[in-house]
């Protein structure tokens, strides 16, 4: 089997994150449910996790996607220390970072300056971000 074929076959891994004292996870696992319908092995972190644990859990488990949900209020806090201990431990550049949940339309811009990919606020449909994930996941 090639590289590409096997590049082709290899199943996309996405974490899913529940990062600080947010306790809604509701919506995490009906993401989750939808990733795993879609054909992408899936990772729950469980509630109430430190952002170190995040980091921790992305890099052992290898994953292409991490994907962050909060609710809290807390994301320009616990977001920027998601993003630097990925950069810290070198897991930065190859994975794709999104950010699901209430994030003001102010909060946006400067998430994605330090590295977000992408964020899908209430509403953002299932398919979109399947879609999304399909054609930015990186290639390893």
């Amino acid at each position: 089997m090639s590289v590409e074929q096997e590049q082709a076959e290899r199943t996309i891994r996405c974490l899913v994150a529940k990062v600080g004292l947010d306790g809604h996870d509701r919506g995490a696992h009906v993401i989750a449910r939808a990733l795993r319908d879609a054909g992408f092995e899936v990772i729950y972190s469980g509630l109430h996790r430190a952002p170190e644990e995040v980091v921790q859990a992305a890099v052992q488990e290898d994953v292409d996607v991490v994907g962050i949900s909060i609710l809290s209020g807390a994301h320009n806090t616990l977001v920027p220390r998601i993003l630097d201990g990925l950069r810290e431990y070198d897991a930065f550049d190859d994975r794709l970072v999104l950010v699901g949940g209430i994030v003001p339309d102010d909060d946006k811009a400067e998430l994605r300056e330090r590295g977000v990919d992408e964020i899908f606020g209430p509403g953002a449909s299932m398919d979109e971000m399947i879609a999304y994930i399909h054609e930015h996941a990186p290639e390893r």
